[in-house]
């Protein structure tokens, strides 16, 4: 039994973190302090006021235990990666988990390439972000190499000189051809050069560049060649047009603000580059109940740049915030150079904060619509078949739906919706084993018996071996059995429950002659539904989910069996032959026509293989 009194009194007056368990030995929170003593001691005193969030975090200690650091910044990284590790129930978390692109030069190749990257590592290259937009960063490397026709391959150069044949992109003027000595290492530098100042954001010497090559060629009459500048000129004025100068001391800069309510928080950035803003984002934070606006912002900070790669020089936030010399350390320490947070209160420093402001404000808003239109389509719509059944509670609905062509590779499907929504790891398709013809209620009645024995074996193993929780998707029963038909369909579903003294409500889903939902099948009752409510189109959701699954996997069948026709009745072929042949020549008839020679070409394919397959596709005929 743990002692708080006892345990309270060992406490030293010393830096460090404290991680409190429940009942469970679940750590529920993460904290650090400057005093271990007086912070954690602080949580068992009678205080009024505290938030409600904290006192009921209070209730549920079973223990805590701590561990001792050197100093508050040590105390500060230990919090952020046990936080990381255990996501506390009550500690305010990060929800996003994003990776921002880069645009990377790789200055330490003799011939350097313009590349996207997730990661800004320690090497010779130079990075240009982060960048919110992925799409953004791709179009801008494509104009880059468009622009100034550089290296993109895996070639080794100057090694690789003359050894093969220039690829496409030379062919269609997108590369100059380092690779056949076209251009020499001088010339190829000076287009990096190029590259990197329009990377800086100094387009104006490409701008005219351009415009006088367009009016060049125009007076050439080389036409196609003028409207390849104009394109370019097109393209890079757009890429100048979306950076928006907002400081001229051309720093980097974080402007970070957040909106909150009684339950969420939402986390506006806007990230400044070089004095340009060249993008934002959003995040949630969750576990927001009882904390005020400078708590969240000094979790979002902590746990934010402990994940992120790039560290501007200054963090611009709405408010002040507590441990402000320790995370300035920190994230000096971190960048390698000196960075600071500050708090604007006068001019248009001011006014990008409170615009961040707003954003959050507007995004949280639009959120909560958004989570309000979800759950009218989801569970509201569960609620609504859940009421038109007469039924207490359906959270998880099964449907199963048959596919096949005259009875040629029957199979089975089964969709899971959990509160309205797809829960596509449950999902499970079934080959049909009993049934040789097309007989659609023998191929359910198989599907269904399979399908619930296999879950009544995973819940008797489950408990056998004593386990709290489920190891199989098939030990979760539906609420509601849903079937893609009527009367026969249904009746198939209830005989197969009632063998196995199983009690589960089963509905058919009946379509009309057009083969749309037109209502439910229910206690041999058809009942109709109001085909505009939610309930109605989620019952079509599933219904059409269920068909394509069946079909994907039928169809999918249908193919290998036509591949291993053809090519596994040769002796000596297996599927690994199979694929390089198909990847060689790519179809069965360019396979069936080529000689032995043009067989043994395939690095898979021995000399005698390729007779035998040979010999196959031209045996006599009798």
């Amino acid at each position: 039994m743990f002692d708080f009194d006892e345990e309270l009194k060992k406490l030293p007056n010393a830096p460090g973190v404290y991680l409190m368990h429940d009942g469970n030995d679940t750590i529920i929170y993460v904290g650090k302090a400057v005093n271990l003593h007086n912070r954690v001691r602080s949580y068992f005193r009678k205080i009024v006021g505290r938030g409600p969030q904290i006192d009921k975090m209070v209730q549920q200690i079973a223990r805590f235990e701590y561990i001792v650091t050197d100093s508050e910044l040590e105390a500060l990284v230990l919090e952020n990666n046990l936080i990381k590790e255990y996501s506390p129930k009550y500690n305010t978390m990060l929800k996003d988990d994003k990776t921002y692109p880069y645009i990377k030069v790789t200055l330490g190749e003799e011939y350097p390439r313009i590349l996207f990257s997730r990661e800004m590592k320690k090497d010779r290259s130079k990075y240009f972000g982060p960048y919110t937009s992925a799409a953004a960063v791709k179009d801008t490397i494509d104009l880059m190499n468009k622009l100034y026709q550089l290296k993109t391959c895996n070639r080794k150069l100057p090694r690789d000189i003359g050894l093969e044949r220039p690829c496409l992109n030379y062919h269609i003027r997108q590369c100059t051809a380092p690779c056949q000595g076209y251009i020499s290492k001088e010339e190829y530098r000076e287009r990096i050069e190029q590259a990197l100042d329009f990377l800086n954001g100094n387009y104006r010497p490409m701008l005219k560049e351009l415009e006088q090559k367009m009016t060049d060629a125009s007076e050439k009459l080389e036409f196609e060649e003028a409207a390849r500048y104009r394109d370019l000129y097109n393209s890079v004025k757009s890429v100048a047009q979306k950076q928006k100068i907002t400081d001229s001391d051309g720093e980097d800069k974080d402007v970070i603000a957040l909106a909150k309510d009684e339950t969420d928080a939402v986390v506006q950035v806007f990230f400044v580059r070089d004095g340009k803003l060249i993008g934002r984002e959003h995040f949630y934070m969750t576990h927001v109940e009882g904390y005020d606006t400078a708590q969240v912002l000094l979790d979002f900070v902590k746990q934010f740049y402990a994940g992120t790669p790039f560290i501007p020089r200054e963090l611009m936030l709405q408010e002040e915030i507590a441990d402000l010399e320790v995370l300035e350390k920190w994230l000096t320490a971190r960048k390698g150079s000196r960075v600071y947070i500050r708090v604007p209160r006068k001019g248009y420093k001011e006014k990008l904060v409170e615009l961040a402001v707003q954003n959050a404000r507007l995004v949280l808003s639009q959120d909560k619509e958004r989570i309000k239109r979800e759950e009218g389509r989801t569970i509201g719509a569960m609620k609504e078949i859940a009421a038109l059944l007469e039924l207490d509670n359906v959270s998880r609905m099964e449907a199963f739906d048959i596919s096949n062509i005259s009875g040629f590779a029957n199979v089975g499907s089964m969709v899971v919706f959990e509160k309205g929504k797809a829960k596509r790891s449950d999902y499970r398709k079934f080959r049909i084993q009993s049934v040789s013809g097309p007989d659609d209620y023998a191929c359910m009645k198989e599907v269904l018996t399979r399908r619930f024995v296999h879950g009544m074996e995973e819940k008797e193993e489950m408990n056998r071996k004593d386990l709290d929780e489920a190891f199989g998707s098939f030990t979760k029963f539906p609420d509601l059995l849903l079937m893609d038909g009527g009367r026969g369909q249904v009746n198939i579903a209830l005989q197969v429950l009632h063998e196995l003294h199983l009690d589960i409500p089963v509905c058919g889903m009946v379509k009309d002659d057009n083969h749309r939902t037109r209502g439910l099948y229910y206690h041999n009752v058809e009942i109709p539904i109001d085909t505009h409510s939610e309930g109605f189109k989620l019952i079509t959701r599933i219904q059409d989910e269920a068909h394509r699954f069946a079909i994907e996997y039928h169809r999918s069948l249908r193919s290998k069996a036509q591949v291993k026709s053809v090519l596994d009745d040769i002796p000596g072929v297996g599927p690994a032959r199979r694929k390089a042949l198909m990847k060689h020549f790519g179809s069965i008839q360019d396979i069936k026509e080529a000689s032995v020679e043009r067989l043994s070409e395939v690095p898979e394919i021995p000399e005698h293989i390729a007779g035998q397959i040979y010999g196959f596709f031209h045996k006599e005929q009798p």
